[in-house]
């Protein structure tokens, strides 16, 4: 026998013996009580060992005697107690066939004899060639009764049931089929028997993966094949090939290079070092893989056990370190297609979908990235998933931002009792292919839960908020007591100054100082009566730009002030435009230094009227404007309530109205108020109605 037919001989038997001993060991580990599996799982192992065996003793030495006959028997085991236990040995008596499996078992140890007696005579001893004759016919009577034996069984098992055995089967009828030609030839002509030989580790180490197969149709109910242990396997198996292919080659260029056989073997370690360190830590290889086995492997191509457990345990992350909710259910959904990035975008009041986190995706957007309003009322009705790449024929759906990363895959809407609560738009796997059905499925079910999560965590914060709200009021249900003490206070002083004060100036100063805070007062008292809603009335036309003048005087000893421009006539409602004016303009006093002027800028916009309250001061980053700015009792400055800009956005929304905000940090704000232009000919509030 040559000496790379030899290394392929122990190589191969060296791998089935790997491969076998693997799967037999994750049987084992399934600690299932029932016996099939328990007989399965020594079947395998004996077949890793008798394969190890004789990959350690050589393939030069043929007939590997005892460790071929105890991996035949434990199949026969196998074999027979599926008759007896599985729906084969309820379709009718199994007596007859009992006879034929006992004949085998026969055969098997008379072989056994045979081998161990031939192993005591010498070479040259005729006796020991006889024997040796023998031996051979015995192997064939045992091949030819094994395949008798797995025939009788495949048409004895239910014809609705044969497909979770049939890979089984099918694999023993090969090895059982190999093992005939083998001696056949053997007896024969012996003098190629050897190539046969090697080769039948090759042979086994491919019926390996075969068996693994057909564990997933879960043979007699019990036996299920991990798809991690299938990727891990079939890794460690292209692994050990890998090597098998090298070592072959060096023995190829010994063989064949002669002097220059040095230098080809340094090259091809090189050459196939580098491309291994290259390729195998490559996502892209990883997942192609992962693509290919469960292609081939498996029915489905989900685990959706494990998908469902790694979903659930992305979410429900704990600790404090753990990230934010949404950015937990962004990995959650990409993790189950391997997506490379994902952006979770919720539905806002005006209807569209804006960006809210991301995971693993790098933004490098001019603006806050959003979906129009369009888009989501479609998601909403359909409840589809978008494949991106399907929809450039409606390119025109898709915002310039999503077209232009290019790295958009899929939007998957997450829908809750049929509203839409946001989406997720999965960046591509690091294996571009299009969404098949069960992508479809697992992502519509992933949606759906993850809107449950979202929906739950929206349910929390608003009750949160109301709670703070209730506590809110308690709190200044106590404090109206003692304002309602302070003004009665306020009320004497001045009807006291009235008649006492000495200088007429001073008097006649402090009595309007004193009338207006007494006024003012009032109208807070009847502002937080839950019996009186103040002096809120219906919005009517007015002029903007006296109701600016009068508040900006109000703060000018306070700090700088300007005013400048002028807006048409407005429809609101005076007591909620001075509100709003008060707000912004205290905050942005708060934000700047004191030598720097705050600008009250009021212009015509359209059909709208806009006062623009711009100041230079510390300024707010983009993430506060969109997350906290609007949020009640969130406040970027110390002991604040964080009430004011809530209030302000309230106020212009019951206008018709609405508040739009700009702002950098170390550069300033500008918060622009827009509200609907008064119809032409309609008469103005006076500025002593707006007082």
């Amino acid at each position: 026998m040559s000496i790379l037919l030899q290394f392929i001989g122990n190589w191969g038997h060296a791998l089935a013996a790997a491969l076998f001993a693997a799967l037999g060991i994750f049987i084992l580990r399934r600690r299932d009580g029932e016996i099939e599996p328990r007989l399965l799982a020594s079947a395998l192992l004996m077949t890793s060992c008798w394969a190890l065996y004789v990959s350690f003793g050589g393939v030069g030495q043929t007939l590997s005697g005892l460790g071929e006959s105890i991996r035949n028997a434990a199949w026969l085991l196998l074999m027979f107690v599926l008759l007896r236990r599985g729906p084969a040995g309820r379709t009718g008596p199994i007596f007859a066939i009992g006879l034929v499996y006992a004949a085998v078992v026969g055969l098997l140890m008379l072989q056994s004899f045979t081998d161990f007696v031939t192993q005591q005579l010498s070479d040259e001893n005729e006796l020991q060639r006889a024997l040796t004759l023998l031996s051979l016919i015995l192997r064939m009577m045992t091949a030819i009764g094994s395949l008798v034996l797995v025939h009788q069984l495949y048409t004895a098992w239910p014809v609705r049931d044969r497909g979770r055995v049939v890979l089984l089967l099918a694999a023993l009828a090969a090895m059982w089929t190999y093992d005939f030609s083998l001696y056949a030839v053997g007896y024969f002509t012996p003098n190629h028997m050897d190539e046969l030989y090697a080769l039948r580790g090759l042979m086994m180490a491919l019926l390996a993966p075969v068996i693994a197969v057909s564990l997933r149709k879960e043979l007699a109910g019990r036996i299920q094949l991990s798809r991690s242990l299938t990727f891990q396997s079939l890794s460690v198996a292209a692994v050990a090939l890998y090597i098998i292919l090298f070592a072959a080659a060096t023995v190829l260029i010994e063989l064949i290079a002669g002097p220059y056989a040095r230098v080809m073997e340094i090259g091809g370690v090189f050459f196939m070092a580098v491309t291994a360190l290259i390729l195998l830590p490559s996502p892209q290889l990883r997942a192609l893989w992962k693509v290919q086995v469960a292609k081939h492997f498996f029915q489905h191509r989900y685990d959706y056990r494990t998908e469902w457990m790694r979903f659930g345990e992305t979410i429900g992350r704990p600790g404090s370190d753990a990230p934010a909710l949404g950015e937990r259910v962004a990995k959650a959904v990409a993790d189950i297609t391997d997506s490379s990035g994902a952006l979770l975008l919720l539905r806002g009041e005006d209807g569209r979908l804006t960006l809210e986190t991301q995971w693993n995706w790098d933004i490098d957007f001019p603006e806050t990235p959003s979906l129009s309003r369009e888009l989501a009322v479609r998601l909403e009705q359909t409840g589809w998933i978008i494949d991106i790449e399907g929809m450039e024929g409606d390119a025109g759906a898709l915002p310039d931002w999503v077209k232009g990363d290019g790295r958009g895959w899929a939007l998957v809407p997450l829908i809750h009792f049929g509203k839409l609560i946001g989406a997720i738009l999965l960046a591509r796997p690091p294996i571009d292919r299009r969404l098949d059905w069960e992508d479809l499925d697992m992502l519509r079910a992933a949606g759906r839960q993850a809107a449950t999560y979202i929906s739950e965590a929206q349910g929390q914060e608003a009750l949160s908020d109301a709670q703070r709200f209730d506590e809110f009021n308690r709190r200044f249900a106590f404090i109206m007591h003692d304002v309602k003490n302070l003004v009665s206070q306020l009320s004497l002083l001045a009807r006291n100054a009235e008649r006492h004060a000495d200088n007429p100036d001073f008097r006649a100063d402090m009595i309007l100082t004193l009338k207006e805070s007494v006024g003012k007062m009032n109208d807070l008292l009847a502002r937080l009566s839950q019996h009186n809603k103040g002096r809120m009335e219906e919005p009517r036309p007015m002029m903007l730009r006296e109701m600016a003048d009068g508040v900006a005087r109000s703060r000018s000893r306070q700090h700088p002030v300007r005013v400048t421009g002028d807006a048409l006539p407005a429809m609101a409602d005076p007591v909620r435009v001075e509100q709003i004016l008060v707000h912004l303009l205290q905050n942005a006093i708060d934000a700047s230094a004191p030598d720097s002027p705050v600008e009250l800028c009021l212009a015509t916009e359209g059909s709208e009227a806009c006062v623009e309250i711009v100041d230079r001061g510390v300024g707010m980053t983009a993430e506060f404007v969109r997350r906290e700015l609007f949020k009640p009792f969130s406040s970027s400055k110390t002991g604040g309530f964080g009430i004011g800009a809530f209030e302000a956005r309230e106020l212009a929304a019951a206008m018709d109205g609405r508040i739009e905000v700009e702002s950098k940090p170390g550069v300033g704000s500008r918060f622009i108020l827009r509200l609907p232009l008064a119809p032409e000919g309609t008469s103005m509030t006076m500025k002593g109605e707006a007082a």
